[in-house]
């Protein structure tokens, strides 16, 4: 490098900043031209001075700067985004250790004990109309034979005959058949306070299977008529089915969930009190039983569907290119209905696969439809089919007509009907008590372990007002 080399320093920001030019000496200049060089870049009093302004002014510039500029990300200097929060930071000595094991203990087993107690208070009734499992709890052996010394006898559940349909699914509904099931409100447990629950229950079949739980359509579910190759994907084998002349139909909604809908159908059909008369009220209500989001949000009928109600049966027709129903519904409260549903030559819609649980009006926004489309994480679950909205006295007896056409050889499952009351938390559930009383039970052994602990070797602390946090 020259004598005379030149180090220019330059300064975009600020704008007005003057070129700087500083001259350095040569490596093999003399000591002394190093020593005036050194004595001219040594910082005084007033150049540091001057440093420190000139900061403070490109500092407050750019704060002004990003105050003008909105797309800025320089976060705003308050307790909350400095992070300068002021925070709680307790002593963790012994006191304060034991004192809260022994709260957390003492409340926990409280509640514990009240919910266990509120939970074995609920009248629960269940039938096992048809099972095919070995894992019913223990109450069917490997030979399929059911161990009724194993029942537990809070549980009131039961075996029932008579609604077996083995390896054929729908098969009351080809038949035009029923078969009946019956309850009996045990005396010695009260009455059944309303909301009465029902319920079914199924062992043995696994929703929580990832392949099971993908395979929906989203867009079918929220009525579109078009589907890409992934969504199909996800369907299959259940999108695509052959009609008998050969021809490809559409399954809409597609998937193994919403075509493996449980389509047992319950009617209730009386209740009896225990003087032997009907109880006025007593009818089951199947409304009401889904999430009001999932029916606001995530299920739509097709695009293009239309329905119209009719002032009568016979005036009710389907003719034309607006409808494309054969013959009118009738709904059960006595109103007929025509109906449009698009590309009905190419598909086969809900209410086409399931008619026995589905009417064309409500297809997808049906609630039975939409609570099993809500997905089991464990492999025995219970599902609202309906509620019973009066007290139902001790002693009286409940009679339902069952349509079985859920078939559950080849998956080797169980099916009862449950009827229960319930409370704050739901239904009989004493693993929640349980957990309650064990959690109890672990912080008070803790409790009384870290207070020997104290008194047989005490630890003296030592004095709290020499602490200091740091402060800003």
């Amino acid at each position: 490098m020259s004598s005379d080399s030149i180090v220019e320093v330059r300064s975009e920001d600020p704008p007005d900043l003057e070129l700087v030019s500083i001259k350095t000496p040569p490596r093999d200049a003399p000591n002394s031209s190093r020593e005036k060089s050194a004595a001219i870049s040594s910082p005084t009093p007033s150049s540091v001075t001057n440093t420190t302004n000139l900061a403070n002014s490109t500092s407050s510039k750019d704060e002004n700067a990003d105050k003008d500029n909105k797309h800025a990300r320089r976060p705003k200097d308050q307790a909350f985004t400095q992070q300068r929060m002021k925070s709680w930071e307790p002593l963790l000595d012994a006191r304060y250790v034991i004192v809260t094991y022994l709260i957390i203990g003492i409340v926990f087993l409280i509640v514990g004990f009240v919910v266990r107690n509120k939970s074995n208070a609920i009248i629960e009734l269940v039938k096992v109309y048809e099972t095919h499992t070995t894992d019913m709890n223990g109450l069917t052996s490997d030979d399929g034979t059911k161990n009724m010394e194993k029942l537990d006898p809070s549980s009131n559940m039961e075996f029932v005959s008579g609604c077996e349909i083995g390896d054929n699914p729908n098969f009351m509904y080809k038949q035009n058949t029923t078969c009946t099931i019956q309850f009996e409100v045990p005396l010695d447990r009260g009455d059944l306070k309303p909301p009465v629950l029902v319920h079914y229950q199924v062992n043995n079949f696994y929703q929580n299977y990832r392949v099971y739980q993908a395979s929906y359509d989203m867009g079918q579910l929220l009525g579109s008529l078009k589907q890409d190759a992934v969504s199909a994907g996800l369907c299959a084998p259940l999108n695509i089915v052959k009609n008998d002349q050969g021809e490809d139909i559409k399954i809409n909604p597609c998937g193994l969930i919403a075509n493996t809908l449980f389509n047992d159908v319950f009617t209730l059909e009386s209740v009896v009190g225990p003087d032997g008369q009907p109880i006025e009220g007593a009818v089951m209500n199947e409304t009401g039983i889904a999430w009001k989001s999932d029916l606001e949000w995530k299920y739509r009928q097709p695009e293009g569907f239309n329905a119209e109600p009719c002032s009568s049966l016979e005036e009710c027709s389907c003719e034309g290119p607006q409808w494309s129903c054969t013959e009118p519904y009738q709904a059960p409260d006595g109103t007929s209905y025509r109906y449009f549903y698009p590309e009905d030559n190419t598909t086969q819609y809900l209410y086409e696969t399931y008619p026995m649980v589905v009417s064309p009006i409500e297809g997808v926004l049906n609630e039975h439809f939409v609570v099993w489309m809500r997905t089991a994480a464990l492999p025995n679950f219970r599902k609202l089919y309906g509620y019973i909205d009066v007290v139902i006295p001790a002693g009286s007896v409940l009679t339902f007509k069952v349509q079985a056409n859920w078939a559950v050889v080849q998956s080797q499952s169980a099916k009862s009907l449950v009827v229960s009351d319930n409370y704050i938390f739901g239904g009989k559930n004493h693993w929640m008590g349980t957990m309650f009383i064990v959690v109890g039970g672990i912080s008070t052994i803790l409790a009384v372990f870290f207070f020997v602990i104290q008194m047989l070797y005490p630890r003296k602390l030592g004095d709290k007002k020499y602490l200091k946090y740091k402060e800003d």
